[in-house]
């Protein structure tokens, strides 16, 4: 659907600069538009590769492990049909402390690897289980304690204070979190 929605505004806005003889509006916008592109890019890249990096270096030290630990009796809580043990349990709990840490993007290839595992162990392939379901709400709720991508392209657009909404950042995904979850441990008890 986007791809003919953002062609047609294209198009539409073409046609407008004709009609009205500002077709040098059009060039100055498309050149102005790919420069901030690209810096705010340049300026992304860097903060995330900054991040993934302490990840790296948190995987190699015990924190993630301590993180996994205190995560445990609530992964309990929302997975109970996955064994400890199992491999889709550790790719789930690497998924969640990437998400914590704002790093959606380091997240996202362990939480493919986590659905993948879940499937496996899936006995009906065509419908989601309930660990699967839940997993899928908690990576759309997303609690993030250092929201590093906002505070990323907050910086990049020269904000006074990058980090300045990180209290709402809290109370919105904490709270998204705990509803979602209520109303599916809810719904998964009735169906």
């Amino acid at each position: 659907m986007l791809n003919i929605i953002w062609p047609l505004f294209i198009i539409i806005s073409i046609i407008y600069a004709l009609c009205l003889g500002k077709i040098e509006n059009i060039n100055f916008a498309i050149f102005d538009s790919v420069e901030n592109a690209v810096q705010m890019t340049i300026k992304l890249l860097g903060t995330i590769c900054l991040w993934n990096g302490i990840i790296k270096i948190a995987e190699k030290t015990s924190i993630i492990d301590k993180l996994k630990k205190i995560l445990n009796p609530i992964l309990r809580f929302l997975f109970p049909d996955i064994p400890k043990g199992e491999k889709a349990y550790g790719e789930i709990s690497m998924n969640i402390v990437a998400n914590m840490m704002g790093l959606g993007n380091a997240a996202t290839p362990v939480g493919l690897n986590a659905m993948k595992s879940m499937q496996k162990k899936n006995k009906d392939k065509k419908i989601l289980s309930n660990s699967m379901a839940m997993f899928i709400i908690l990576n759309t709720a997303s609690i993030q304690i250092i929201p590093t991508t906002v505070i990323a392209i907050r910086s990049s657009l020269d904000s006074k204070n990058p980090t300045g909404m990180i209290l709402a950042v809290w109370v919105a995904t904490i709270g998204a979190a705990i509803a979602a979850v209520t109303v599916s441990k809810l719904l998964m008890k009735r169906w």
